[in-house]
């Protein structure tokens, strides 16, 4: 890129393209800026924001891809999280669920204590470390036409699969999910039981 800076995509603009079609999606939408932006594309009662419990989304993914291996499931999460529950990718590439994907909204930032720089700020490549722990279906996005690949890869399956995806620091608005943890685990547990009634 003749020492340009790398393109960054819009953070919205990313959770907005990969759930713009959901269809029988399941979604996972990790603690802080990452549960904020699913809930900006629209507030969903198969999305399960974390509303704490930093580390454990891609685990909370991998439990339900194992438990629904009927449905594709999406754990969208960012950089910082991901890094506080590196373990998980060991124990996703030795399951190896093929109806699981993980996306890592990568700012290299810690979002929620301060914007400090996270270790992929400092070289540390997180789609290198999927494929270290038999994850082969790792990538980084970079740009739309890698995340148009990634969209539709979501609903097939040939997973586990693991995409960085190369996100801009924004201060963005808050688009807030329900609050309630009862009410979330409910709506969730009944839209999952509505749909498997009605499939």
């Amino acid at each position: 890129m003749n020492g340009s800076a790398p393109l960054l995509l819009p953070r919205r603009e990313v959770v907005k393209a990969l759930l713009a079609d959901r269809r029988d999606l399941l979604v996972i939408a990790g603690l802080g800026a990452s549960a904020w932006d699913c809930a900006a594309a629209g507030d969903h009662p198969l999305t399960f924001p974390l509303w704490g419990g930093m580390g454990l989304a891609a685990m909370t993914g991998l439990g339900l891809a194992l438990a629904r291996p009927d449905r594709p499931v999406l754990v969208i999460t960012g950089d910082g999280e991901m890094l506080m529950g590196l373990g998980s990718l060991a124990t996703i590439g030795v399951q190896a669920p093929p109806n699981l994907t993980v996306v890592i909204l990568d700012n290299e930032r810690y979002g929620e204590t301060g914007m400090q720089r996270t270790h992929t700020a400092h070289g540390v490549d997180l789609a290198d470390v999927a494929r270290a722990c038999r994850i082969p279906a790792a990538c980084t996005v970079r740009d739309r036409a890698a995340l148009a690949d990634l969209c539709r890869a979501v609903h097939g399956g040939g997973g586990p699969r693991f995409a960085v995806v190369k996100v801009a620091v924004e201060s963005l608005p808050l688009v807030l999910p329900p609050r309630d943890g009862a009410l979330l685990r409910t709506r969730f547990a009944d839209a999952l039981g509505a749909s498997r009634s009605a499939g």
